[in-house]
């Protein structure tokens, strides 16, 4: 007969050795400092792209750990904390929406990435990446397709991103009110795209996207 009380715990316990299984070989090869890199504000018409870059220290995994789009609000902040209290090093940093119009969004993406890692005291020893090779760095790193949802790493720099750039939407949404930017944090909702008509763009808006006028029209 099975107890039904601990499949839970056991489960989770599964969950977080599945996650943390590509960090335990590197660790276990000799490597302390690996960081696991993500962003999050690719596809919004406004605001910035965030990255982060966290390491653990060696042999540590924080169970509930998840892609940061399969998480509440109220948990991804919880996590955020904790992950913040945990790594042995953390960076977070954004790529602002006109150099996103002079970039383009992918290379905007990669260059926050880029900067996120150049934050990391001390540097890492290894990059685990979400879907991505960062250019410009001399580091080995691994780009891991869907990385958000198999690596220990990678989910917890998806958790700090996806928190930090939503923290960013409700700052914007008290300088520029009428956009609602607390509520669907830049993204192409139907009441974003209302306000848009009613309103023009905001300065933060992306204009090299399709749906919005460039740079200057407005200006």
């Amino acid at each position: 007969m099975s107890t039904g009380g601990k499949r839970g715990p056991e489960k989770a316990a599964e969950r977080l050795a599945r996650l943390l299984q590509r960090e335990r070989d590197l660790w276990e090869g000799g490597l302390c400092r690996i960081a696991g890199v993500d962003e999050a504000g690719v596809g919004p018409l406004a605001g910035p792209v965030v990255a982060a870059a966290v390491i653990f220290p060696v042999g540590l995994g924080l169970e509930g750990v998840n892609d940061s789009k399969q998480l509440t609000p109220a948990r991804r902040r919880a996590l955020a904390e904790a992950i913040r209290q945990a790594a042995a090093s953390y960076c977070v940093a954004r790529v602002d929406s006109e150099e996103i119009d002079r970039l383009n969004i992918y290379q905007a993406g990669l260059l926050a990435m880029r900067r996120a890692v150049e934050g990391l005291v001390p540097p890492p020893e290894h990059l685990l990446v979400d879907g991505r090779s960062i250019p410009g760095l001399e580091l080995p790193q691994e780009r891991w397709i869907k990385g958000d949802t198999r690596c220990h790493a990678i989910a917890a720099a998806s958790i700090l991103a996806k928190t930090e750039r939503d923290d960013m939407m409700v700052g914007f949404d008290a300088e520029y009110p009428g956009y609602d930017f607390a509520s669907h944090k830049g993204y192409a909702t139907r009441s974003h795209r209302d306000a848009l008509r009613r309103l023009g763009p905001s300065p933060i808006h992306r204009r090299s996207f399709t749906l919005l006028p460039p740079r200057g029209l407005f200006d």
